[in-house]
């Protein structure tokens, strides 16, 4: 379904980006190919988002040296996204605006985390905020994109994945991903 933003977002809506930084892109340490051709679709959502008072959210890994998620501690990654690094920051061109919440995730040395709601309290800002859909999209489709749509889910928020607005580690994976999303009622568009 191709779904134009400015129509799209409604009151109770919330425009998610997961983890669109330096370190997905290319030329980054755990580049995903293509990953910053998502920029110029998502910048259309913020844009629009921010022309019908819908709030954005952005998510960015934050991890700290000596990270589970890596290799050299039996993660399966390169070291990537460390706090406070140029890699860890968004990606230049994505304009986000000052008033866009950031969930800062991945900072735990005992387990990773992957989904924007995994122990950062963000559904209880969601529901706060008064938001009951999200709007998803960011890097990885096959991680973190899946893994927060997946809780999303779980916490009772309808949720719509901007299929252009996010690309896989793999495209196997991204196939899976898109299947098992729709399976848990996400909506792909």
């Amino acid at each position: 379904m191709n779904i134009e933003p400015k129509n799209a977002l409604r009151p109770g809506g919330g425009l998610l980006l997961v983890d669109v930084q330096k370190d997905f892109c290319p030329g980054g340490r755990l580049a995903i190919d293509n990953g910053d051709a998502v920029i110029p679709v998502l910048n259309q959502w913020i844009e629009a988002a921010l022309a019908r008072g819908i709030p954005v959210y952005a998510s960015r890994d934050w991890h700290p040296r000596g990270h589970p998620s890596f290799a050299d501690q039996g993660g399966k990654w390169p070291p990537h996204c460390l706090a406070d690094s140029d890699g860890a920051r968004f990606h230049p061109g994505l304009r986000l605006p000052e008033s866009a919440v950031i969930i800062t995730k991945g900072v735990r040395f005992d387990q990773d985390q992957n989904s924007v709601f995994d122990q950062t309290g963000f559904a209880a800002r969601l529901r706060r905020d008064g938001v009951t859909s999200l709007w998803v999209g960011g890097l990885a489709l096959d991680v973190c994109v899946l893994a927060t749509v997946l809780d999303a889910l779980r916490e009772g928020f309808a949720v719509k994945l901007i299929r252009d607005g996010t690309r896989p580690v793999s495209e196997a994976r991204g196939r899976d991903a898109l299947r098992r999303m729709q399976e848990a009622g996400a909506e792909i568009i």
